[in-house]
């Protein structure tokens, strides 16, 4: 089932009927990015429709990372505009954060929880899934048998393959994707690839900063540089 984009929780019925037949699309106007006096980029424009994959490249500290959190809505840029299905997501607050799934380059798992606390913690957040779910999760991230296994104790690639699980139980229709490779191995990084193409083939948003390719993609993508 094609994604459905989310309104704001406060708007008039003119205005939600109107939001309703909005595509979802997140747009990228004019983008100005300025970090410790340098420009990173600036009046960058760009769009991402349902279905597409977006790979955004450079070098490092051309500013890839910091894009994503202008997308993400973690940080503001000096100027310029970000819209989800055609509202600002300033505007938007929380009605787009549940739209979106962010994974950046620290993989945000709490090394004192077991892998399967650390998706159980995670699920809680968007009300709670079944632990069968969850073991699948797992299964299909290449950690069976390591759900009772403290994060601390995991490999680097088994730490990012844990934080990527977390995408398997989202149904958030937006997936910011920072460097998702990193520490993976040649099967890992095929996971990767099926889970994007995945979102995509399901009418997801994917937009991946990477400065490599994933193995044998199973989509089509477009590439914008810094």
């Amino acid at each position: 089932m094609p994604f459905m984009p989310l309104t704001p929780a406060i708007r008039s019925p003119t205005q939600s009927m109107a939001a309703a037949l909005q595509p979802v699309r997140l747009e990228a106007i004019a983008l100005t990015c300025i970090r410790d006096e340098a420009t990173l980029f600036r009046d960058l424009d760009f769009s991402a429709e349902a279905g597409e994959v977006l790979l955004i490249g450079g070098p490092n500290g051309s500013g890839k990372t910091s894009l994503l959190r202008l997308l993400g809505g973690l940080g503001a840029p000096e100027s310029g505009t970000v819209r989800w299905c055609g509202s600002d997501i300033a505007v938007l607050g929380a009605d787009f954060r549940a739209a979106l799934e962010y994974v950046g380059h620290a993989n945000g798992i709490k090394l004192d929880l077991t892998t399967r606390e650390n998706l159980e913690f995670n699920a809680a957040l968007r009300g709670g899934i079944d632990g069968a779910t969850i073991a699948g999760a797992l299964d299909r991230s290449g950690l069976s048998g390591l759900g009772e296994t403290r994060a601390r104790r995991l490999s680097a690639g088994q730490r990012r393959r844990l934080a990527l699980a977390r995408l398997r139980l989202s149904d958030a229709p937006l997936w910011l994707l920072d460097e998702p490779l990193t520490a993976l191995d040649a099967e890992g990084r095929e996971l990767v690839a099926g889970l994007v193409g995945d979102h995509a083939r399901g009418g997801g948003i994917a937009i991946v900063a990477t400065h490599e390719s994933p193995v044998s993609p199973s989509f089509d993508a477009r590439r914008i540089s810094l």
